[in-house]
């Protein structure tokens, strides 16, 4: 026959054999708090860095529109809204991401002539403070690193970090 205390002890080892203490939990949730104070950050920088380039590919885009816009009227000049020479695109969409969602950068035309222009994409929302970035006729391509409002420091004549 079976002895029903020595079932009982046996089952109540096998139980308490199966679980996790309190401080190895609490071991667990310090060991992914450090993870996630060095990933967080990385993963924040990666992120700013993919929306400048989805800016930086619609500043191409919009150049793209501008050379079209030239082709049918022989000029860039009346390309912004309501036939303007500088302001918001009326040939192209004025926010970045281009399919829609929050804008992280506000597309306009800086400066336009007949022969030449100068786009400019100015970061909002959560991108704000990461600089301007401007894209000319010529191709040249500058991104105001320090954010200091103009592109003309040392260094600033570029998109690469």
């Amino acid at each position: 026959m079976v002895d029903s205390r020595a079932f009982a002890q046996q089952r109540k080892n096998s139980v308490r054999l199966q679980g996790f203490t309190l401080i190895e939990l609490l071991v667990v949730l310090v060991i992914m708090a450090i993870l996630l104070s060095i990933a967080v950050p990385g993963y924040q920088t990666y992120v700013d860095r993919t929306r400048r380039a989805d800016a930086q590919a619609a500043l191409v885009l919009l150049s793209g529109a501008m050379e079209r816009f030239y082709t049918e009227n022989n000029s860039y000049l009346g390309a912004a809204n309501g036939g303007g020479n500088t302001g918001a695109p009326g040939i192209f969409n004025t926010t970045v991401p281009l399919d829609g969602g929050t804008a992280n950068y506000n597309l306009t035309i800086n400066a336009a002539t007949a022969t030449t222009f100068t786009l400019r994409a100015t970061p909002v929302g959560v991108q704000d403070g990461d600089g301007l970035l401007e894209y000319t006729n010529a191709g040249v391509r500058r991104w105001d690193k320090n954010d200091d409002g103009d592109t003309g420091d040392a260094g600033e004549d570029n998109w690469s970090r």
